[in-house]
This record gives structure tokens, sequence and C-alpha cells, in this order.
């Protein structure tokens, strides 16, 4: 059952298309992960979700209510989490999560069970005096996290979450995000991150407002074409130029290595040859596509 529908929305800022006939269903209880640079329209795909900007056309439905007529009776059913952190800094943890109970009209016996359960999966008990401008990254998150869980929403709407939090961090915010959803809840979460998208039921992929690709993870990764080959060198930019001169391939940068997209009938000598010519000698591994890969393809396609 879907418990949010978006039908053919668009989102135009003046002259900018930012949602562009966008259509996304999403189920009861499921992860879906949103992907795109900046720019894809993501944030505005999740504003207009929530009722914090009007779209221009197209339709948006949540538990079976309309975001247009309906906002009112939607919003609690509704936590959202923007990008930027947007608590009180001066304010402690205890008093922020005191503070979004109250916003949400949560009653008081009800609110003291509420915060012992979210300190407790979220690690935030031993900090609930402290400052949330003092929090670190990751605690910051969490309690941004907490706050929209405060009045209990049957769907988070969760905006690039874990953007610029350490990797340990960004593990114990999806090991949260795992758990509620064994609780039922339902979450569409953006991240720039594809060990994130991994762990997602579906994902979606953005570019310019519109879709590029929707599926299961392993469903996207079977989507690529042609091979891949692993070249562990850190070329110079003339290099890189030389690489991206091979007939038929494509070079892309993944840390201190390279991935050489192929088309489908390459071999790793062919590879080699090649590089040769170019001046590189390094080993050559052809690898899976990983998400990453099928993202880069499917740009390069646009």
């Amino acid at each position: 059952m879907s418990v949010v529908e978006v039908t053919g929305l668009s989102k135009r800022y003046q002259t900018l298309t930012a949602v562009d006939g966008l259509n996304l269903s999403v189920e009861a209880g499921e992860i879906v992960a949103v992907v795109g640079p900046d720019g894809a329209g993501k944030t505005s795909l999740f504003r207009a979700l929530c009722g914090l900007i009007a779209f221009d056309t197209g339709s948006a439905v949540v538990a079976g209510m309309d975001v247009r007529t309906d906002m009112e009776r939607i919003k609690p059913l509704l936590g959202y989490m923007p990008q930027n952190f947007s608590l009180y800094p001066d304010l402690s943890v205890e008093e922020n999560l005191q503070f979004y109970g109250g916003l949400f009209g949560v009653p008081k016996d009800r609110y003291a069970a509420l915060k012992e359960r979210l300190y407790r999966f979220s690690g935030l008990a031993p900090f609930g005096g402290r400052r949330a401008g003092n929090l670190s990254g990751g605690m910051k998150q969490k309690l941004a996290l907490s706050c929209a869980l405060i009045h209990e929403p049957k769907v988070l709407v969760l905006d690039e979450p874990t953007t610029g939090v350490d990797p340990l961090s960004r593990r114990q915010f999806w090991d949260i995000l795992l758990s509620l959803r064994r609780d039922g809840a339902t979450i569409i979460v953006a991240t720039p991150y594809m060990d994130e998208v991994a762990l997602a039921d579906r994902a979606v992929f953005m570019h310019l407002g519109r879709k590029l690709a929707e599926g299961t993870p392993e469903e996207l990764r079977r989507r690529y074409r042609g091979r891949i080959f692993r070249l562990a060198v850190d070329p110079t930019a003339e290099q890189m130029t030389r690489l991206a001169g091979i007939e038929g391939a494509a070079p892309y940068r993944f840390g201190a290595e390279v991935h050489l997209y192929t088309p489908a009938d390459m071999t790793a000598d062919r590879v080699r040859e090649r590089l040769a010519a170019c001046g590189l000698t390094t080993p050559v591994e052809p690898i899976a596509a990983g998400l990453e890969d099928v993202f880069i393809q499917l740009m390069g396609a646009q």
C-alpha cells in the first residue's frame, strides 16, 4: 500500500524548473533513498511533500490525503528533518525535545516515555543538559532526528541527514533508521553516499528535477551496460586526458584510483595495450558495477 504518492509534480522558481513532472510512490514500511547532485530537485520535492512550499502542477498524496487541501491533517503524520541544522543552539538537548514536543501537542505523560525511548536509541541521554550548539556533528543530527520523531510520525522525510558527519556516526544514524523501519516507519531520505543507498529498500536517482532511474539497489546495479576496469593509479591531469582519448572508454577518478568505463566487448588485455600507448603501466582489474558507477553512466547519458 502506498503511503506517499507523487504524480506529475512540478515546481518552478521563475525561469528554473526544480522538479519536472516527477512521479514517486513509497510503500508503507520501506526506506526510499533519493540521490542526485546539487540542483537535482531533492530539497524542493521534500519541501513540497511537507507543505512548506507550493508546487505548480501535479499532485502529492500522503496517507490518502491531498497535500494541497489536507495539510493540517497530514502534519501530525510527518517528521521532517531539513538539510541544515535547524534546532535552537542555545537550548539544551532536553529543552529542544520539550519545545518540539509542545509544538506538536505531545501530552506530558506520553512525552516522558517518548523522551526516554529517543534517548535510549540515539545515545543522547548523557548529553541531555548540553547545549545543542556544543554537540558534535553526529550528535546534532541524532538530536534533529529525535526532534522529528517526538510526535511519533508515520512518515519521515530526511534531507541529507548525514552529510558532513563522520563514517561511524553515519553508520549509527542508519542503524537507527533501520530500527525505525523494523518498527513500521516509512522513510524517504536524500543522501549523497552510495553505501547508504545500498541499505535502502529502493532508490530514486534524480537529475535536473527528473527521475533518471528507480529500483532496488540490486536492480539498479543490473542496469549498468558495458564493463568497468579498476586502474590502481592516481594519474596526472595529462594522463587523465590521455585516458579520455581511448576510443569508447571514459575514465573517472575514485579516490586514488580510476574506474575506466568501456564497451561490453572490451578485454583487460586490450585495456593494457591502450594504457601502454598512453604511457601508463598499471594493474588492470575487471570489477562489477557499483551504484555510483550506474549513477555516473546515467548522468553521462543526459
